[in-house]
């Protein structure tokens, strides 16, 4: 019997630690620090931000750093 490879072996022994799961997107599984995990995640965020960032510009006619009040 063989596992799929998105799939955890199974465990034979009762009680006994499984291993975590993958994501749902790639074969990296989720972990705390300096992961490819991790990192990924954190370009998305930063790529929805960006895109936040040109959407306030846009709808308000005025550049982000006036608009936040960072610049006069």
């Amino acid at each position: 019997m063989s596992s799929s490879p998105n799939q955890p072996p199974a465990s034979s022994a009762p009680g006994a630690s499984t291993t975590p799961t993958t994501s749902a997107t790639t074969n990296d599984v989720p972990d705390f620090g300096w992961s490819a995990y991790a990192e990924r995640v954190n370009g998305r965020f930063a790529m929805v931000g960006f895109a936040a960032v040109l959407v306030i510009e846009a709808l308000s006619g005025d550049s982000f750093l006036h608009w936040a009040g960072l610049v006069p």
